[in-house]
């Protein structure tokens, strides 16, 4: 059976960790590509990266995304992949529901790929959570993340709820223990959700290729591999030959909230999604720039 095609045009909103290599990817296939970024600033840099279109759009303004699709080719398909910047819930307003409902008014004809996070999910007994589970946030930012996620639900788009991510130049977990500030948390020890950004950007293809059978509905973005805290330290330890990191406080005041779940992805997977790393030290082992560009990183950690 052939594969179903990929939009194209496609928008791809926040050129980031996720939106630039998902960029890279589609442009590679032959689809055509507009990058949105935030500032003219930070535009300019990206153009003189990568091979794709590249424009400036303020998403929460109704105005600027109104102007853009004036001037550009309507897309097919819009994938909101933008940050916050590590705002509170006002950035998470602007950016995300004012965003993609200025997206959703501008390119009406196109279906919309919101990318949300897994912390919507408030679960602290560990318990398995598909995406029939209650996402029932107890933080401001985790709530606006769900009134978004509705409202593109609403407009029969399709919401990504992305796990932790990590990949080359990107881990918070490995940072700290390869920096030696690692701590596991006292008490139960929680699960542990990640992705890696490949598998990430391999997940929105998937389901923009299924985007007629997706849309309107929630997909689990996960490794499949949900590691305590514990487990995955200790794995690292085993893997680098050093020292299992102490024990510490909990830290209860997350932006998103503490929770302790494992995130089930059959959904996505029924759609013939697999992903190429399917656990933490799959990747640690055989991702040839994780470590390296971790480690570049070091300096910067306080």
């Amino acid at each position: 059976m052939q594969s179903p095609l990929l939009p194209s045009p496609v928008w791809i909103a926040g050129c980031g960790f996720i939106g630039r290599h998902l960029a890279a990817s589609l442009h590679a296939d032959g689809v055509r590509v507009l990058g949105l970024t935030h500032s003219t600033s930070s535009a300019e840099v990206l153009a003189a990266e990568v091979p794709f279109e590249v424009r400036a759009c303020d998403l929460s303004s109704a105005e600027a995304v109104a102007a853009l699709a004036a001037v550009v080719p309507p897309p097919e398909a819009v994938v909101h992949c933008a940050s916050s910047g590590r705002g509170g819930a006002d950035a998470y307003e602007a950016v995300y529901r004012h965003g993609c409902l200025n997206l959703l008014e501008s390119a009406p004809g196109a279906t919309l790929l919101f990318t949300s996070s897994t912390s919507v999910y408030p679960q602290t007994d560990g318990e398995a959570v598909d995406e029939t589970s209650p996402a029932e946030p107890d933080r401001d930012t985790g709530r606006i993340l769900r009134l978004t996620e509705d409202l593109v639900i609403r407009r029969h788009g399709i919401v990504a709820r992305l796990a932790g991510l990590y990949g080359p130049g990107r881990s918070v977990l490995l940072q700290r223990f390869l920096a030696g500030t690692a701590l596991i948390e006292e008490g139960e020890s929680r699960f542990l959700n990640q992705v890696h950004r490949d598998d990430a950007v391999s997940a929105l293809r998937t389901l923009l290729r299924h985007r007629a059978q997706a849309g309107g509905q929630i997909y689990n973005v996960a490794d499949g591999e949900a590691l305590t805290q514990r487990q995955c330290y200790e794995q690292l330890a085993a893997h680098f030959g050093t020292p299992v990191p102490p024990e510490g406080p909990r830290d209860l005041n997350r932006k998103r909230g503490w929770t302790h779940k494992r995130i089930v992805t059959d959904k996505l997977k029924a759609l013939g999604w697999q992903p190429c790393y399917p656990g933490f030290l799959e990747a640690v082992r055989h991702d040839p720039e994780l470590i390296a560009s971790v480690q570049a990183e070091r300096p910067a950690l306080p």
